[in-house]
């Protein structure tokens, strides 16, 4: 009769053989998906300019996969809790409009296609008195990462997504802003906040996005930092390609065990 040591050390085998072959699987998937051929508006607000480059570029990472299979998970975790949701604001009341009449994706496209945008939805009127239509965008994101933005508000702590709700509103004309709506994955919480509309910064990020697609190669593109060693260089599946290094061992100020950026924990 096995022991519970022997039972205990069989099924963290089978534990690891399990989620191995899951990981093998979702990653063969991404890496069989078709490229994109524009740059997205989820990235435009991505502060380094030469790394939107090597994206829109389809440049190969540092020698690894894009996203491992606990991120790739993540991910479809945040789709899962934009489709619940979903179903949440209409219960309290709300006209969101998810989709076209043909049921395609709300969104924009420019630059003959090289430049294109897919918004969660649209809200035309609901319960709380706010400047309706507005866009709305969420997120499903874990405790540390939902309080930091119920602190410092989405512009601060968040300023990807609040990129997203700025070029949305320029390139959709809903200049009333937009609905950000987050859920923490670990209490059930939801945050909520209106975010104004700034015409100036959505231009400036249209600009930028216009200069990245009108490259040639990422080169072209500044870096966010000279310096290989700085800490957000370290997040960067690009860095060594980057900075023109073979082989090199990145000291950071970040934790030590932070890879990925907070809010993908």
């Amino acid at each position: 009769m096995a022991t519970e040591g022997n039972h205990q050390k069989i099924n963290r085998k089978i534990i690891q053989m399990i989620q191995e072959q899951i990981d093998k699987a979702m990653i063969a998937k991404q890496m069989a998906q078709e490229k994109r051929t524009y740059l997205g508006a989820s990235r435009w607000g991505e502060e380094c300019m030469r790394r939107l480059a090597y994206e829109y570029h389809h440049t190969p990472t540092d020698g690894e996969e894009d996203f491992p299979g606990k991120i790739l998970r993540i991910f479809d975790m945040g789709h899962d809790g934009e489709t619940r949701m979903t179903e949440y604001m209409r219960l309290a009341g709300f006209d969101l409009i998810t989709e076209k009449a043909n049921g395609g994706q709300m969104g924009f496209y420019a630059m003959d296609g090289k430049l294109k945008g897919h918004c969660d939805g649209v809200i035309t009127g609901g319960p709380v008195d706010l400047p309706y239509p507005l866009i709305w965008e969420h997120k499903a994101l874990n405790d540390k990462s939902w309080a930091d933005t119920k602190k410092k508000g989405v512009k601060e702590s968040k300023p990807v997504y609040w990129s997203q709700i700025q070029t949305y509103c320029a390139y959709l004309d809903i200049p009333n802003g937009g609905l950000f709506t987050t859920i923490n994955r670990n209490t059930g919480e939801i945050y909520s906040e209106h975010v104004e509309f700034d015409p100036v910064a959505a231009q400036a990020l249209s600009d930028k996005a216009i200069r990245i697609v009108q490259t040639r190669s990422p080169e072209e593109m500044p870096k966010m930092s000279n310096d290989p060693c700085f800490y957000k260089c370290g997040w960067c599946s690009f860095r060594k390609r980057c900075h023109n290094i073979k082989e090199m061992t990145i000291s950071t100020t970040a934790p030590a065990t932070q890879t990925f950026p907070s809010w993908l924990k």
